[in-house]
């Protein structure tokens, strides 16, 4: 899938993602980080965690999943490799006002390690012949407006990025620098 490739997870990672609008999407990353690595998925609701959990026994892969907000991540600090916000459809972060935009990606930028990457995935409108047989996107405009990349430096994130705008979805992605700032 397009998520694996842009994530760049690998095996023995410390893989989270905040919200679940896909779970084949969230699956697909679960399975490359193997057994000696974690994939966790922090949802807002039970709708989500089941979407989480139906898209890990269809794949047959492990991920542990708790329901909180993204604004109080269970995880330890400085421990996690990659962090991936799906912002795709019902807007976990991007949808929030924004005192808990703010407060989500101090999150983020808690639980990763130093040198750990946060990737935002937002939706965009498909164009060309896919245009004509899909729906509008459904999630907030968070990424594709350039909020989400603004919040990412705003709390020191580096490296601030849109990756790509494929197949209906928009790519930014930020490091936690190795050094405290």
């Amino acid at each position: 899938m397009l998520i694996v490739g842009m994530a760049g997870v690998k095996l023995g990672d410390e893989l989270l993602q905040v919200g679940c609008a896909h779970g084949g999407r969230l699956a697909a990353l679960a399975g490359k980080v193997g057994l000696s690595g974690r994939a966790v998925a922090v949802v807002p609701d039970d709708a989500s965690a089941e979407r989480a959990r139906k898209g890990a026994a269809a794949a047959g892969v492990l991920v542990d999943v708790e329901v909180a907000p993204p604004t109080r991540l269970p995880q330890t600090s400085d421990t996690v490799d990659l962090a991936i916000v799906d912002d795709t459809a019902d807007g976990v972060i991007g949808s929030g006002p924004r005192e808990q935009r703010i407060a989500a990606i101090r999150e983020l930028r808690r639980v990763l390690r130093p040198g750990g990457r946060a990737m935002i995935v937002g939706s965009v409108p498909l164009t060309g012949v896919s245009a004509l047989f899909a729906r509008a996107p459904r999630g907030p405009d968070f990424a594709r407006s350039g909020d989400a990349a603004q919040a990412l430096q705003a709390e020191g994130f580096r490296s601030v990025r849109t990756l790509a705008e494929r197949e209906g979805l928009i790519f930014v992605e930020a490091i936690k620098p190795r050094q405290a700032e």
